[in-house]
């Protein structure tokens, strides 16, 4: 995989004292040391979230709950970016977050790789089921803060998704592979060999990525794939052809939205109308 970028260690022990804003060097520290935690994760190897801890503590003299609560601010901010973040620090949105995020675009201007990470799909066993409920779609986004504003403006998630292919196959394939243990289990394994891939094999003009069936009539299911990195809620595009489709056959259409495709892929479904379900904007040219 690609490496997510190297640490970055002070020549000095801080001298961050309960209290005081954390400098451009701590934050940069303590950034350059989450990713590198979140490599490691993301690449399934082990480590000990403490020992990191400790050693950012160690080098800027700060509390050791200080630095966690830094680590979840993080976790915060990359929400707000469609990247995966680490599963130990829930995130909190209740800071400041003008001196991280300027770190946050320091590193992810120096590492780029981190925005489109080369990982593979992590492999389940049959019992698995990724198939979550879908996210309550609430009738106005809350506001966020006018820096991470500026990051995802800059970073733009829905636009890095629909533009990353390696990303949409990804997707499609883990999908394919969920249709196939869903018609299997279902006691269908005789409309397996009729699963196909459109998007690949036929391009992407059909308005949907995968032909797969309905277990109980046989009858056609037509599923268009949107993928991330991150979490459920993200932004994501769907073209005018998409949402003829969705409005011309909706007992067949279904859309499937993969999340958290680097660490524990998960998916949940959306039925037409689309527009019941989800905000529907016009794209700004």
């Amino acid at each position: 995989m690609r490496a997510l970028g190297s640490g970055v260690r002070m020549d000095a022990t801080g001298s961050g004292s309960a209290g005081s804003d954390w400098t451009d060097q701590e934050n940069d520290l303590l950034v350059a040391d989450y990713f590198a935690m979140l490599g490691e994760e993301m690449a399934g190897r082990g480590y000990v979230k403490a020992h990191h801890r400790r050693a950012i503590v160690e080098q800027t003299g700060r509390s050791e709950g200080s630095v966690e609560r830094k680590y979840m601010n993080v976790s915060a901010v990359l929400i707000k970016l469609g990247l995966p973040r680490i599963r130990g620090y829930a995130p909190n949105d209740h800071a400041q977050f003008r001196g991280l995020s300027a770190a946050i675009d320091r590193y992810l201007s120096a590492n780029e790789a981190v925005l489109e990470p080369d990982v593979a799909v992590p492999e389940f066993d049959e019992a698995y089921s990724p198939f979550v409920e879908a996210p309550v779609l609430h009738p106005k986004p809350g506001p966020i803060q006018e820096p991470i504003e500026r990051l995802a403006c800059k970073f733009d998630p829905a636009a890095r998704d629909a533009s990353n292919r390696a990303l949409g196959k990804k997707g499609e394939v883990f999908v394919l592979e969920q249709e196939r243990r869903r018609l299997i289990a279902a006691g269908r394994a005789d409309l397996v060999h009729d699963l196909r891939w459109v998007a690949d094999l036929d391009g992407d003009g059909a308005g949907y990525d995968i032909r797969s069936f309905d277990t109980a009539t046989g009858d056609e299911r037509l599923i268009e794939v949107k993928s991330t990195y991150g979490e459920s809620t993200m932004p994501f595009f769907v073209t005018r052809n998409e949402e003829s489709l969705s409005l011309e056959r909706p007992k067949e259409f279904r859309l499937y939205r993969v999340f958290d495709l680097a660490i524990r892929p998960r998916i949940f479904k959306i039925q037409p109308p689309l527009r019941k379900s989800l905000h529907l904007a016009a794209c700004r040219t």
